[in-house]
């Protein structure tokens, strides 16, 4: 007798598809995890060391944006800066400034200018090490993990002259949609080897992929919403402050593109954990994470009734009244 071969319909295909992406993200994004990255983010003191790693990124870029303008005729910051976000008028003008020698001087590079140069950028690189030792919870290296923070540096130089092709090739539109596509994995696999060299090699790179590919699409869609909101902070600061303005605004950036990096280390380490968990049989029934699910609704609609509740004895109140 023939065989017969089971018929799958678009819709019950759709139906499957749509089934399997629900548990997914039910299973992701249960309470149970969600107070994890929470916790970690918390335990690695989030908001600090996001402020420190754009404090560090601001004092070692713009001296050394400074810098390559001067050894590099064709290399120019402020352009750079000014034409990602649109920027024009007195912002554009405030930037430009910001980026420029003094007028009637040239941009020059003494051996206490290296020295600071130098100093500025080991202490970004040390910044950014801290916040993989403190979301793997490795023993802290300071100094000693010097070369391979010059290391990184230099990766870190290849990466910008990627992204700057990138946008170059790539960056037509409004949003610049297709380099951004193309940046992800460019990023995922900087970020990857972020985490496995400053951690002196301590944390494998399998270990590090759930942080590269969640920083990687974390990135992206803060790029997104730089390019939307950026010219609106840039024009609003300078109008304010005028120069100055410039400086807040990129600090502002900044420190939101570091959130972003932070989150995604705490996030890219709980989900490597659960992912470890999972490859040795500890994974969570669909009946446990269902009664989770479950518990967080009917709390948000106790709190719903007790809210009206409150609302409606207010108003009876103040109608006797």
């Amino acid at each position: 007798m023939p065989t017969k071969v089971p018929i799958f319909t678009e819709g019950s295909t759709a139906g499957i598809n749509r089934e399997r992406l629900v548990r997914t993200l039910t299973f992701w994004l249960r309470p149970a995890f969600a107070l994890r990255v929470i916790n970690r983010f918390q335990k690695i003191v989030g908001f600090d060391r996001s402020m420190a790693l754009a404090s560090s990124a601001l004092t070692a870029l713009v001296p050394l944006s400074i810098l390559l303008g001067a050894v590099f005729a064709h290399y120019d910051a402020a352009e750079r800066i000014i034409g990602r976000y649109g920027l024009t008028g007195a912002s554009a003008a405030a930037v430009g400034s910001l980026f420029s020698p003094a007028e009637g001087t040239s941009a020059s590079v003494g051996i206490f200018g290296i020295v600071f140069l130098t100093i500025s950028v080991l202490s970004f690189a040390r910044a950014a090490q801290r916040l993989f030792e403190q979301a793997w919870e490795l023993k802290p290296l300071s100094m000693r993990n010097t070369r391979n923070g010059l290391w990184w540096i230099l990766t870190l130089g290849g990466y910008g002259v990627v992204n700057v092709l990138l946008d170059a090739l790539l960056g037509r539109g409004a949003l610049g949609v297709a380099a951004l596509l193309c940046e992800v994995p460019v990023t995922a696999a900087f970020l990857v080897w972020s985490g496995w060299i400053l951690s002196a090699k301590r944390i494998s790179r399998p270990d590090l992929l759930p942080f590269g590919v969640t920083g990687a699409v974390l990135t992206v869609a803060y790029s997104v919403g730089a390019k939307i909101y950026m010219p609106h902070l840039f024009n609003a600061s300078v109008a304010r402050y005028g120069v100055v303005g410039a400086v807040f605004a990129m600090i502002s950036a900044l420190f939101a593109a570091m959130l972003v990096l932070v989150a995604s280390a705490a996030l890219g380490r709980e989900v490597g954990d659960e992912l470890g968990r999972i490859r040795q049989g500890d994974r969570p029934s669909d009946h446990e994470v269902r009664r989770q699910w479950d518990s967080v609704v009917e709390q948000t609609r106790s709190r719903w009734r007790t809210a009206r509740e409150q609302v409606s004895h207010h108003q009876s109140k103040g109608s006797n009244d």
